[in-house]
């Protein structure tokens, strides 16, 4: 028996002891289903909560790395949002994948969090000491939210500022890893003001392995800094305001020399709610956001020796602006029925400012790509219990889509001359996203779920309208992509008893029009619309895929056998399969890219004498394919993460934080000239947790 097989043992073998204690668990409060605050066991879809506590005693130091602790959460890549780049950040919930922007929706305080130009995902901008809880919702969300929760939603929620205190968190380690967050909430005026700052820096670690790594390699790290503020108050009337503003500033080096990129944002909303207790309740919410992003990008020979730039991204300005009013009819209780609907809306403009082509020491040429996008949609949903055990749900949402302004202008940066200036039709178009459940629930301890919904996601402006290059390989845009359509049922059962949960789910997706990266030739030579492809290199297009099909099933367990100890167990399998394209027909039976297969986590949890914590989880991710046609294959990985907690009287913990404890190789990216790129080594970090 190996080292690993010998924790693994040691970790489970409380298991044997002390029969299980009778508790009662009460649900947790749900919102991001219908927008209204509801409890989970009367939802038809599957959904886990992450509370405070758990998010601040889980081992991982990332938001992202947090949530990979729930089956069907991935990102596009594998690697920690700390030194990955941020287009390769999307969401994927059950294998819908990602290709960089995400097919699921995330938010904060309701808020979308999903870059606008892009899709990706800045999981830094999260206030992790401030947080309350994370609600992941997995399945098609469009019916309440609209384009972007095609696969789900995933929802951060802001601890309330309603009482006096703060916390102070530093976290030193590995890789010049320091991080030092304080939040303070303090009353002003007739409510109250919180303020959460944060400053963060890691050198991040080598993402080529010291076998294939050249003298253009280094370290890829990342620094950002978080200043975040809202204010509380009376509005009269029983109404609550918030306000509430947020500057972000980031800064990555990618691996290489000339490869780096850096964000800029400041953020603001406001939130208006009101309402009588127990009654009917409104709230509106307005926002907006302007930001600012640029990156560099290469190419790299054979050797890893010589790097040459490929394009220079300068300058990418993307302003949002947006709202949201919605309003609920609940019923006296919780048998009642319940309704709740509501209307929103989405500005975006976007442009990407760049240079390309470098020969003799300079970018000969200059690109100006983007448009305007206009979201906006309006939603009714009703919940009623149709007989004594039976709760069945029922909603639909219109949306509005429209481009505009489309462009695309090139042109030689010696010259002047105009290469290129498209200018691309407006178009527009409208979405329809009905969903229905039932809840049935036999006798106490039981349920069982089922639901069906029809989901959409409009491509972003950077799948429209902007070409990019990674290393060998040249990926073109396309102007004409449309809407991607969900069609998808799922089932599941429930069962608790004492100390025991388990939960089962299946679930089949329809995905009509995906869009992806799909190849369309090979290098070496000049590809009409790429222009020269190096040897080894790809050429790919973005295009819609006629069909994907994507079925699976999902489980887990928890066992308490006494109140300080907690054993869980969660695990995804998933099928993608290309069932047709016309444009690609080579493609059928192909797997989707960067979609693992499957996902099992473990994690044990013993609340120690003496005000010790043990936290330790194991994830197993399954084997992945890297591009479309699926001949670069990533290998399955198990990684191990262990958390080591102190509590003291005064209101202080100190803590050691392991990822990747047995320094399992993780791979992160299969370029199509063979080389590898890695996500993080074994990495440890010490803390000091402050309350007052």
């Amino acid at each position: 028996m190996n080292a690993r097989n010998i924790f693994f043992a040691a970790s489970l073998a409380p298991l044997a002891v002390a029969p299980a204690a009778e508790t009662t668990v009460l649900p947790p409060v749900v919102v991001s289903v219908s927008r209204a605050p509801e409890t989970a066991d009367r939802l038809p879809v599957s959904v886990k909560v992450l509370d405070a506590v758990t998010l601040r005693e889980a081992p991982g130091l990332a938001i992202d790395d947090i949530l990979r602790g729930v089956a069907g959460f991935s990102l596009f890549r594998r690697a920690s949002s700390l030194a990955a780049h941020p287009t390769a950040q999307g969401v994927s919930l059950r294998g819908l994948g990602a290709s960089g922007t995400s097919r699921s929706l995330v938010l904060l305080d309701g808020v979308p969090l999903n870059d606008p130009f892009g899709g990706w995902i800045y999981w830094s901008k999260l206030p992790r000491e401030a947080l309350d809880r994370i609600e992941v919702v997995r399945g098609g969300g469009s019916d309440t939210w609209g384009s972007g929760a095609l696969g789900g939603v995933v929802q951060v929620f802001s601890a309330p500022p309603n009482a006096r205190g703060g916390k102070l968190s530093m976290i030193g380690g590995e890789s010049a890893t320091a991080s030092v967050e304080a939040v303070e909430a303090e009353p002003a005026g007739p409510g109250w003001l919180q303020l959460d700052v944060r400053w963060f820096n890691t050198d991040g670690w080598f993402v080529v392995g010291p076998d294939q790594r050249g003298p253009i390699d280094r370290k890829a790290g990342s620094a950002h800094r978080l200043l975040s503020g809202s204010w509380s108050l009376p509005a009269g009337g029983g109404a609550q305001l918030t306000a509430t503003a947020r500057w972000f500033d980031e800064k990555r080096d990618n691996g290489t020399h000339f490869t780096g990129n850096e964000t800029r944002e400041a953020a603001a909303s406001l939130r208006l709610e009101g309402g009588t207790p127990g009654g009917a309740a409104w709230a509106l919410t307005a926002y907006g956001q302007t930001q600012k992003f640029s990156s560099t990008f290469s190419s790299v020979d054979a050797a890893r020796a010589v790097e040459t730039p490929a394009s220079d991204q300068y300058s990418v300005p993307a302003n949002t602006t947006g709202f949201a009013l919605t309003a609920r009819w609940p019923g006296a209780d919780a048998q009642s029925p319940l309704t709740t609907a509501g209307i929103d809306a989405r500005w975006i403009d976007g442009e990407t400012r760049e240079y390309f082509s470098f020969n003799d020491g300079n970018f000969t040429r200059r690109r100006v790509a983007g448009g305007e996008q206009y979201l906006a949609g309006a939603f009714v949903r009703h919940e009623c219990e149709i007989v004594p055990g039976w709760r069945l749900s029922a909603g639909a949402r219109a949306d509005y889509w429209a481009l505009r302004d489309g462009h695309r202008r090139e042109n030689d940066r010696a010259a002047g001359a105009v290469l290129r200036n498209d200018h691309y039709a407006n178009r527009d178009g409208w979405e329809l996203s009905p969903a229905a459940g039932l809840v049935w629930r036999p006798v106490d301890g039981f349920r069982f779920r089922g639901a069906a919904y029809q989901a959409f996601r409009a491509p972003t402006l950077n799948e429209l309208y902007r070409p990019f290059r990674v290393g060998s390989a040249i990926t073109e845009a396309s102007n004409t992509l449309v809407p991607e359509q969900l069609r998808g049922i799922e089932a599941g059962a429930e069962w608790r008893r004492g100390a025991f949960e388990f939960t089962a789910t299946g679930f089949l997706n329809r995905l009509e029009h995906a869009i992806t990266n799909a190849t369309v030739a090979r290098g070496p030579g000049n590809i009409p619309g790429f222009g020269f492809v190096p040897a080894g290199g790809v050429a790919r297009r973005r295009t819609n895929l006629d069909e994907v099909r994507v079925q699976g099933w999902e489980s887990s367990a928890a066992f308490s056998p006494r109140p300080e100890l907690r054993f869980t167990a969660e695990y995804l399998f998933t099928q993608n399969t290309v069932q047709a394209d016309s444009a690609h027909p080579e493609l059928a039976g192909r797997s989707l890219a960067e979609v693992p297969h499957s996902q099992f986590i473990v994690e044990g949890r013993w609340h120690a004498p003496a005000g010790m914590e043990v936290i330790v989880r194991a994830r197993r991710t399954g084997a992945q394919y890297e591009d479309d046609e699926n001949t670069l294959r990533l290998a399955p990985a198990t990684v191990v993460d262990v958390s080591l907690r102190r509590r003291f009287a005064n209101r202080r913990e100190v803590f050691v934080l392991v990822e990747n404890l047995f320094h399992e190789r993780v791979e992160n990216g299969l370029s199509p000239d063979g080389i590898f790129t890695l996500a993080s080594p074994r990495l440890w970090r010490v803390g000091l947790r402050i309350s007052w």
